[in-house]
C-alpha cells in the first residue's frame, strides 16, 4: 500500500509541475477550446441616421382639404390604388372631435409617394378638390417653442366657438382681437398643421358665458376677417 501511494504522489506532483499551454485566445484550463469572440454590432452613424430619417420624410404625404367625414380606411382605399400605404391617419382636433379636413399618408417607397403626388394632387374627393404634397419641413426650435406656447397657454372653456374658413394670416392674438368684440374671450388659439407654423384655417374661442357664445355666433358668423368670411359656430 505505501508503494502505490507513493506513486501517486508522484505522478501527482509530477502533473501539478508541467507548465499550463497559454495564448491570448485560449483558456488556460481548457487547452484547445479556443474562446470565440463576436465582433460587436457596428453603431449606426449619424449620416445613415440622417438619411433614414430624409427618406421617410420623402414617403409622407400632406393630404389637405378633405370631406369632415372622411376616416382612414376609406383615405388609404384611396391612395392604395397608385402605391403601397405605410400608413392613412386622419387628423382631428383634440377639443371638438371634429375632423381637422387633413391628414398624412406614409407610403412604402419614395416612388409611390410621387406617383400618389401626380395622379391625386388638385384631383376631388367627395367634392372637394384636395391638395397632395411632401410634408411641410419641421420648424426651427425657436418657431416651435413659439407654437408650444400658444398652444400651453390656451384657456379652455365650457362656452367655446369653432371658428372655420381662417385666412392663413389670422394668429392667436388678432383671432382674440376680432372677437373681443362681441363678449368677453378668456382664450383664443389659431390651430397649426402639426410640426409646421401653418396654419390650418381654423381656430376656437373661449368665452366666460353662454351669453357671449350666442352674441359671437348670432354677430360673427359669415363675418368678413382679414378678406375671408369666416365660420363660427359652438364647439
Amino acid at each position: 500500500m505505501a508503494g502505490i501511494s507513493s506513486a501517486l504522489t508522484s505522478n501527482l506532483l509530477q502533473t501539478l509541475k508541467t507548465p499550463f499551454k497559454t495564448s491570448p485566445f485560449t483558456n488556460p484550463v481548457c487547452v484547445g477550446f479556443p474562446l470565440t469572440f463576436k465582433n460587436p454590432r457596428r453603431p449606426v452613424s449619424v449620416s445613415a441616421q440622417a438619411s433614414e430619417v430624409a427618406d421617410v420624410e420623402a414617403r409622407r404625404l400632406y393630404v389637405g382639404n378633405i370631406p369632415r367625414t372622411l376616416k382612414d380606411p376609406e383615405l388609404e382605399n384611396i391612395v392604395g390604388e397608385f402605391g403601397s400605404v405605410e400608413k392613412a391617419e386622419v387628423m382631428y382636433d383634440k377639443y371638438s372631435g371634429r375632423s381637422r379636413r387633413f391628414a398624412f399618408v406614409t407610403m412604402k417607397t419614395v416612388e409611390d409617394a410621387n406617383a400618389v403626388i401626380e395622379k391625386l394632387n388638385g384631383t376631388e374627393i367627395g367634392g372637394r378638390q384636395i391638395k397632395v404634397n411632401v410634408t411641410e419641413k419641421p420648424l426651427v426650435n425657436t418657431d416651435m417653442s413659439i407654437l408650444q406656447g400658444e398652444e400651453s397657454t390656451f384657456v379652455d372653456s365650457p362656452y367655446k366657438v369653432y371658428v372655420g374658413n381662417l385666412a392663413k394670416t389670422v394668429t392667436s392674438e388678432s383671432l382674440s382681437k376680432f372677437f373681443s368684440e362681441k363678449g368677453k374671450v378668456l382664450s383664443a388659439k389659431v390651430s397649426r398643421v402639426p410640426g409646421t407654423s401653418k396654419s390650418s384655417g381654423f381656430g376656437f374661442v373661449s368665452f366666460s358665458s353662454e351669453d357671449d357664445v350666442k352674441a359671437a355666433i348670432s354677430s360673427l358668423n359669415n363675418a368678413v376677417l382679414e378678406g375671408q368670411n369666416i365660420r363660427v359656430n359652438k364647439a
